[in-house]
């Protein structure tokens, strides 16, 4: 199964972050390509997401697991999914912990590939990485901050 880490301090409180992070209407704000949030409840919600192409694709999600403020999980619905023939899992957690005046942001992608697919995993981490470093990089535009160069 690809799984992919990646960290970054923020230089925010950590219960900016966690408001951020664990709210799905804010996924626009800060998570890749996704353009909307539909269908938004406490433990479910419906990612509408765009493609480089500019194609709309409808992605569902449960959270899975949630311990606030440090600690928030959620998988995609795969089943009837256009991510069902590549994907038999796709779990993704995000952990925050307080470090010095910012906070410490972890995000892991879980993510088990299905039949022939599976040939492809160092494809998949790469692709995983990028997403992830996007999502790091939209959570320190969220917060106010910019990147070091």
């Amino acid at each position: 199964m690809p799984r992919v880490t990646r960290r970054l301090t923020v230089d925010a409180p950590l219960d900016d972050v966690w408001r951020l992070v664990s709210d799905p209407e804010s996924l626009p704000r800060w998570w890749p390509q996704v353009v909307r949030v539909e269908d938004a409840s406490g433990a479910a919600w419906t990612n509408v997401l765009t493609t480089p192409r500019g194609r709309v694709v409808r992605a569902d999600f449960t959270r899975t697991a949630i311990d606030p403020p440090h600690r928030i999980a959620w998988r995609q619905e795969l089943v009837e999914s256009p991510f069902e023939r590549v994907f038999a899992a796709a779990e993704t957690e995000v952990a925050l912990a307080a470090e010095g005046d910012g906070t410490r942001v972890t995000l892991t992608a879980n993510e088990r590939l299905r039949g022939r697919f599976r040939l492809g995993a160092f494809m998949v981490r790469r692709a995983a990485r990028r997403r992830l470093d996007d999502a790091l990089a939209g959570v320190v535009r969220a917060m106010g901050g910019s990147l070091p160069m």
